[in-house]
């Protein structure tokens, strides 16, 4: 299990005053990379994203995961049906269309992101195993803090029992990711009232919180993930 004396503390943490330019040229050249943002507004990191995404497919810079938070938003996949969002969303949450795959997702504060950004040409060149690799690493964190968790067949993400705790949403380009995952924390549970998650009517929503009934901190989630993400993606060169 990985406890707090013995968690990889090596992602680059950007939250304050560091700047993203000054803090890539000290990342490696040939493994994957964790960065720390904190909070970001969706249409920022989205920028962000695709400037990265370039570097990296032209291998100007290694594969890298980008860790943060968004304010309260929701997004769209690129064919969601836009009914699966309520009249009734809080006015303080933005809407936004986006290029990635799926439907209907919620993000805000105390909702950790991934947007891991990978070159599959240094794993495997397939977006089935990558889904698959990605839901690896959510199950196998939640392990450490005694959470089971799985997957449900014909349905991306990780659920526990009848309720997705991480939701996920893509995009491949050039066989370079964008995109990824909102693991479910300690985000207010009442901006999914306001929606059909992930166009699913069956089943619901949970978090962390909801299931240890305290809190555990993004960064530590951090440390466990990135972890979990060296065990999975294994360069085959």
């Amino acid at each position: 299990m990985i406890t707090e004396t013995n968690m990889i503390r090596d992602y680059v943490d950007i939250s304050s005053k560091r700047t993203l330019t000054d803090q890539l040229k000290k990342i490696s050249s040939d493994t994957l990379n964790f960065i720390y943002l904190g909070n970001k507004e969706y249409k920022e990191a989205w920028s962000i994203q695709k400037t990265l995404h370039e570097k990296v497919y032209n291998e100007e810079l290694s594969s890298l995961v980008l860790y943060l938070e968004h304010n309260h938003v929701y997004t769209f996949g690129k064919n969601a049906n836009k009914d699966f969002l309520l009249n009734s969303y809080p006015d303080n949450a933005q809407v936004i269309d986006t290029d990635r795959g799926g439907q209907i997702t919620y993000h805000g504060p105390g909702q950790l992101i991934g947007y891991p950004i990978i070159n599959l040409k240094y794993y495997k060149k397939s977006i089935s195993w990558y889904m698959r690799a990605l839901e690896d690493v959510i199950i196998s964190t939640l392990r450490e803090f005694k959470i089971k968790s799985t997957r449900k067949d014909g349905l991306t993400g990780v659920w526990v029992d009848n309720d997705k705790i991480c939701a996920m949403g893509v995009r491949l380009s050039k066989w370079t990711t964008m995109h990824g995952f909102a693991l479910n924390n300690h985000p207010n549970m009442k901006y999914y009232d306001s929606m059909i998650p992930c166009g699913i009517f069956d089943y619901g929503v949970t978090s962390i919180l909801d299931i240890l009934g305290y809190k555990i901190s993004n960064k530590r989630l951090v440390n466990i993930l990135s972890s979990k993400f060296l065990e999975v993606f294994q360069r085959l060169n």
